[in-house]
């Protein structure tokens, strides 16, 4: 049995990273956006978030609605699950496990992180590939992100970042999004396969919010990205000679 006062203390501490890196991702991106431009994007939001995240699910709400199908839905899945960036999100995720001695049965040193490394892309992966593609084919929900493109700031953030519990079904319509929730539950349950020292009911939560978390401030870098590309892009032209 481990000290209780020691895990309260590493507990806080992760806490605090967390909050940490949740305010360092948001941050730039309400700093540049600054007021959106009135009208939202004609045509569907393409290429990376930042040059690095990728934006395969992301359709601008002001074209009209098509459903797209299983097929589609499992391919977005499997293009975020195996893209390059995310073994850069796994490498940050297990150097934090790593620094906070998460799963001390992982031991330190490079052992260690390779297998915390392995973990965090675990996570990452089986979450993709069961909210983006599993359960929205299954309970025919859209897997994509609907870009709200115009409002105020405090508007489309909070826009964003509900995302999580609400999305779109194939009808058009709109209702709670099972996929996002159920899907990283599942993920959740899984990966106590794999984490040998955190499988309570305080672990599993902590890690379904974090799933949750990464995937409400993947939806608001998506919402502000093209107005941030278009304003440094408008700043480029007007300092060249």
């Amino acid at each position: 049995m481990g000290n209780p006062g020691s895990r309260a203390v590493v507990e806080a501490k992760r806490r605090s990273l967390h909050r940490i890196l949740a305010f360092a991702f948001l941050l730039p991106i309400l700093v540049m956006a600054q007021q959106p431009d009135p009208a939202p994007s004609p045509t569907p939001t393409e290429g990376r978030v930042f040059g690095v995240m990728p934006n395969y699910r992301t359709a601008e709400s002001s074209i009209p609605f098509e459903p797209i199908t299983a097929k589609q839905k499992l391919t977005i899945a499997a293009k975020d699950s195996f893209d390059w960036p995310l073994f850069l999100t796994g490498a940050a995720f297990a150097g934090l496990y790593q620094l906070e001695n998460d799963n001390p049965s992982f031991g330190q040193g490079l052992k260690g992180y390779a297998r915390r490394y392995g973990t965090a892309y675990g996570d990452q992966a089986i979450g993709n590939i069961m909210t983006e593609g599993l359960w929205p084919a299954l309970l025919k929900e859209d897997p994509r992100y609907f870009r709200l493109g115009a409002g105020t700031i405090k508007g489309r953030v909070w826009y964003a970042a509900t995302r999580i519990f609400v999305t779109r079904m194939d009808s058009g319509g709109w209702r709670f999004n099972v996929s996002e929730v159920a899907g990283n539950a599942a993920a959740t349950a899984i990966s106590n396969a794999y984490y040998p020292d955190t499988r309570d009911a305080r672990d599993n939560a902590e890690r379904l919010a974090i799933q949750l978390a990464t995937d409400c401030f993947s939806d608001v870098a998506k919402e502000f990205w093209p107005d941030i590309k278009r304003k440094l892009f408008k700043r480029s032209r007007a300092t060249a000679p």
